[in-house]
């Protein structure tokens, strides 16, 4: 059995225009509702795999909210850096879903996992992908 923890949602998909784009939300109906996901570009740095855990708008409860326990961000922004490495590392990996992930105060547990896989789409550029903020 899985300990009590926080459900979230890991993915990792190839967009057409932008490349591989590494996602993390919370699971379930209120944060599909209300599209609370966070997406950064692939390679993500330890950096990246920090802001995006702290990014969504449901992130307190990760951190402790209302007197509950924090969960181990450090394993989750662990599990988030292998999953951008993974989908890097073999563009034939052109979809990964886990979900959910249970992150409790120690550890995580991975309870369902999908991943798709096809012949690599062409790339056209040789370097490392960024989003702009202009």
């Amino acid at each position: 059995m899985a300990p009590r923890g926080v459900d979230t949602v890991v993915r990792a998909t190839i967009d057409p225009a932008a490349g591989a784009v590494l996602s993390f939300g919370l699971a379930g109906a209120p944060s599909e509702l209300l599209g609370d996901t966070a997406h950064r570009l692939v390679p993500a740095t330890d950096r990246d795999a920090a802001e995006l855990i702290r990014s969504i708008r449901a992130a307190p409860v990760l951190f402790g909210w209302r007197g509950s326990a924090p969960v181990d961000t450090a394993a989750l922004e662990e599990l988030l850096l292998r999953v951008s490495r993974l989908v890097d590392d073999h563009p034939e990996v052109v979809a990964i879903a886990l979900e959910p992930v249970v992150v409790a105060t120690q550890g995580l547990t991975v309870l369902g996992a999908s991943v798709r896989l096809s012949p690599p789409p062409a790339r056209t550029d040789l370097g490392p992908r960024r989003l702009s903020n202009y």
